[in-house]
Order: structure tokens, then sequence, then C-alpha cells
């Protein structure tokens, strides 16, 4: 069972929400190994299984520790349904605060103090080997604070057999061949619908930015949000056309993204905007699924995606463990243990060796060039949860007649 990448907010799936009860043996003030040279370690589970992610922690630990009989680390590993309970419990006494933490949203504990810059927890030659993009996503003020994990962005899925019976040769790079090609598919008939467009509430500001983002807009300029904008409004607008030519599924304001994604799989929708894990997915469940991928078409045809990434960070504490916490980061970034740990997980790997040790593995294939044109929620400003909120609650009405222009000024509003 695998779980999808987590976005911006803390607690809120990608894809599925899925809750796995995985919990391995904890760390706190009642284990007295807590030295300067032991790792108290906190991660989710992303999947489980016997080659899940306790397993793939355990072992890269087992290799580490081999390779450095001075170092103990203590692994916590902890669902997503409970990890963000557990992080506030533990970050209320430096003697339960985690040395490294794998979980999502950063900002807070940098703009707190609490981290130490990426600097000083792994050597130059990991921090120049991450995607620039990414490694700005992970930066406050200027200083990279957090250490990506690995990625997830959107790209184009669409079935070859419906293009095919459609009489469509390529996927479509504009927002206007993107509806010309769905109306060919929707003509099909026997329920198939051209383009799955997911505006229900479980993660609608994911295809709304997709669309926002191709048309030029952006959520935040600096630290104001800027939701109201022109270009925000030309793509929020370009989706009430795509639902209004009825060549979506049935009710697209009301539809969360994991049904269009099984209405893919099985074969009743032409193009969907799809994730890493829907490939194995797609491998899963319906193995002999003719598609293909291709970039996200946008207003001009120009590619740009969304780019969401789990971080690693390391908390200061009493600042006595930086080489001790450098030793065990670098050994996981070197080539060869970071890039099975991220095939097996099935997402993208953000460093540059990584990415040529995987250049075959079907994700990074589908993937790896989306990265140098992703763009990114505004993480680091606290308003945003708001604003995401309300986007998640809002968005869906315009498929049902309400104007672009007054959704996207009541968000705006939400986010004051």
């Amino acid at each position: 069972m695998k779980r999808p990448l987590h976005g911006v907010l803390a607690g809120v799936a990608m894809v599925t929400g899925l809750a796995l009860a995985i919990s391995s043996c904890g760390f706190g003030s009642k284990d007295n190994a807590d030295s300067d040279t032991t790792i108290n370690f906190l991660a989710p589970a992303y999947s489980d299984g016997a080659n899940g992610t306790k397993a793939l922690w355990d072992g890269i630990i087992a290799d580490f520790q081999k390779q450095n009989p001075g170092i103990k680390v203590n692994l916590q590993i902890e669902s997503w349904n409970s990890i963000n309970d557990v992080v506030r419990t533990k970050l209320q006494s430096k003697s339960t605060t985690p040395d490294i933490l794998n979980i999502d949203a950063y900002a807070s504990f940098a703009s707190d103090g609490q981290l130490y810059p990426a600097s000083e927890v792994v050597s130059p030659q990991v921090l120049s080997d991450i995607q620039p993009g990414f490694a700005k996503n992970a930066s406050l003020n200027g200083t990279q604070f957090a250490l990506p994990l690995f990625a997830s962005t959107r790209t184009l899925f669409y079935n070859t057999d419906l293009f095919a019976k459609a009489g469509v040769t390529a996927p479509p790079k504009t927002w206007a061949e993107l509806t010309d090609t769905a109306k060919k598919i929707q003509a099909l008939g026997g329920g198939v619908s051209g383009y799955g467009l997911p505006l229900g509430s479980e993660e609608a500001q994911g295809e709304t930015s997709i669309w926002t983002f191709g048309a030029g807009g952006q959520w935040a300029e600096g630290d104001k949000l800027t939701i109201d904008t022109p270009a925000n409004l030309d793509g929020v607008r370009a989706m009430r056309e795509i639902a209004d030519a009825g060549v979506t599924q049935p009710n697209p304001g009301a539809t969360d993204r994991k049904d269009v994604i099984n209405a893919f799989i099985q074969g009743k929708i032409g193009m969907i905007e799809g994730l890493p894990p829907n490939i194995s997915q797609i491998t899963a469940k319906n193995p002999g699924l003719k598609y293909a991928t291709a970039p996200t078409p946008t207003k001009s045809g120009t590619p740009v995606t969304l780019g969401v990434a789990d971080h690693l960070m390391a908390f200061k504490k009493d600042g006595k463990k930086t080489e001790t916490i450098k030793k065990f980061l670098d050994f996981f970034y070197g080539a060869d243990v970071y890039s099975k740990f991220v095939s097996t997980e099935g997402f993208i790997p953000i460093t540059n060796t990584a990415a040529t040790k995987l250049a075959s593995d079907p994700v990074t294939k589908a993937f790896g060039s989306t990265l140098a044109v992703a763009q990114f929620y505004p993480s680091n400003n606290p308003k945003w949860a708001a604003a995401q909120g309300a986007i998640r609650q809002q968005i869906g009405t315009i498929a049902q007649g309400t104007d672009p222009a007054q959704v996207l000024q009541r968000i705006q509003e939400a986010a004051k």
C-alpha cells in the first residue's frame, strides 16, 4: 500500500489519504542513549509491507551503522494520520525532540530558529546535487533549512487506445488543443469522458494550480498572497470553459481526484493530470491499460507543472550533533542509497546523480523532465493554509455556475 506524497499542509493527503497504522519503537526522555553520537529520527510511513518505508529505513540504518560503528540511529515510524500529533508532543521538550524529522512543512520550525541550516548538516556536494527549484522551495529568507526527500509533480496521462479511436495523433500542448481532443474522445460515447477535472474538496488546490500556473499565474509575490490576479482568473476561467464544454466527467465540481484517477485506470477517461504513484497503481489495477504521458497543456503551450516535496530537517537542540547528523545525511544522499530509496517508494529523485542512475526507471522517465518547470505552493506564507482551505471549498462552484472572479475574490478574502 503506497501513500502518495504530501502537499504543503501537514495532514492533507495528495491522493487517497491512506491510513497506515505503523509504528516502531519510539525515542524520548526515557532513553539514556541520547548522546552526541545518537540520532533520534522520526519519519512517516509512505508504504507498508516487506519492502515498505520501515524496512527501507531499517536497511539503510543497518548499513550506515556498520560503516559507522560509533553512531546509533533510533528510528520511529508513524502513520501520516498521527505524525503531526506526535511531532507536536515531542517538540514540547528538547529531550524528546527528534534530531532528524521527515515531514512536509518545515517553515514554522525554521522561522522559530529550531533548525540547522542545510549547509551545516550535509556536505557541499549534496547541496549542489539537489535540483535548484526544490532547493529554493526548501529555503526561508534565502537560507536553505530543509532537504527535499523526493518530489512529486504532475504530467498529462492519456489513453492511447482512446486517442486512436478518436483519430487523435498527438497529445495536446495548449488548452485549445486539450478541449478539442477532449471533445473528440467524449464523442466516442460508451460512458467515456474526455478530460478528468477533479474540483471536489479532496485536493482542488492541486488541479487549480495546474491551470493558474498554466496561465502564467502564481499564488504569491514576496510575502503577499496574490489570489485574484488577472492571470489566475484566466486559469480558473479556462477550467470553467472546459467544464461548460461538456467534455469532463459528470459533476466535476464535486469530483475528488481519487475518483478521476480510478476512472482513468478503468479506461473511462481520456486524459488526466497524473502523479508518480499512478504508474504503480495502473500496473497493479489494470496492467493492460494503454497509456502514455506528455507535458501538461498550458495556455501558450509552454510547459509548467505543480511540484511538491516532503523534507528532511535537523533540529539544533543543544547543537552538539552536527557532525553525527551530517555523516548520516551524507550517507543517505549518496547516489546508490538514495536512488534505491526513491525508486522503491515510487517517487521522483531530486538529486542529479540519482536522476542519472534512475534514467530508465518508469517514474523518472515520465516525470524527470518536469522538475525544471515545477512551480510551488507558497508554503512559507502563514496565510496560505487559509487560502488553500478556501480553494478546496470554493473552487468547485465554478462548475455549478458561480462567476470565477467572485470565487477568487472570496478566496483572497479568506486569506486575509
